[in-house]
């Protein structure tokens, strides 16, 4: 009985001691790494409890506010060009795998196969939008104007010899106007929700050397928290890498 008391005492002080630290996540694969990192995190006295979320804003207005210690479904392009928007001051503090964005169709096989005046979905954020047209111009669909970079609009186009058009929607939606348009330029996280295998069913797709490395973000005065560390740490395990590696077969790279 004396043992057993004990042990329950060491539970209840270690219980104690216990850090909760709060971090939103997309579904996949996001909350899904998340989720995997739990039992690391518990031996190091942190208890990490995930948020889901299927937008990408309200993920960062919850960490400007305070609600939350974390987010973690971004890459550092669309953090600046949000922070530069929304006036926040939300930092990375650890870059943790690439997913190669991709253009999906469920008309036709190949690109080739697009049709004249042929409806192309990309995201309407700046970042995923601009990402999406230069991969549309790197797959030799259209032609940007020299300086449109990772900002690219529609409005950059300067030659369009199929004349498709482009449909500016949420990113969250695409999936589900697969079937209503020719071709969608998805985001890898809501393909794989969406059941789609990137590296199957994408026509076109980034390679694994794709400067969009997904990140773990915070506040500026919360970055060198003890939790927060302690995430990065588990994040940039050998045993994180290796779920990736054999979960996501291709369709998410590590990027450490």
């Amino acid at each position: 009985m004396k043992k057993l008391l004990t042990a329950l005492a060491a539970c209840a002080a270690f219980s104690a001691q216990a850090e909760t630290l709060n971090v939103a996540a997309t579904p996949v694969p996001h909350a899904e790494i998340l989720e995997f990192v739990k039992p690391a995190l518990a031996k190091e006295g942190v208890e990490l409890k995930v948020r889901v979320f299927t937008d990408y804003v309200q993920p960062n207005l919850q960490v400007q506010q305070g609600n939350l210690d974390a987010n973690f479904f971004q890459h550092q392009p669309y953090l600046d060009e949000f922070n530069a928007s929304r006036k926040t001051e939300l930092v990375s503090v650890a870059g943790v795998h690439v997913e190669p964005f991709g253009a999906y169709s469920s008309k036709i096989k190949s690109l080739d196969e697009l049709p004249q005046g042929a409806i192309v979905a990309i995201p309407n954020d700046a970042t995923n939008g601009g990402r999406a047209l230069l991969l549309l111009q790197k797959a030799g669909v259209i032609k940007l104007k020299p300086d449109a970079g990772i900002l690219a609009t529609p409005k950059d186009i300067v030659e369009n010899p199929k004349g498709i058009k482009v449909r500016e929607l949420e990113a969250a939606t695409l999936p589900r106007v697969l079937s209503q348009v020719d071709l969608a330029l998805i985001n890898t996280n809501y393909a794989l929700e969406a059941k789609l295998n990137p590296t199957q069913d994408a026509l076109a797709i980034e390679g694994s050397d794709s400067p969009y490395v997904n990140i773990l973000v915070t506040r500026a005065d919360n970055k060198d928290a003890e939790a927060v560390q302690k995430l990065v740490k588990a994040l940039h395990s050998a045993e994180v890498k290796q779920f990736i590696e054999e979960k996501y077969k291709g369709a998410v790279v590590p990027a450490f």
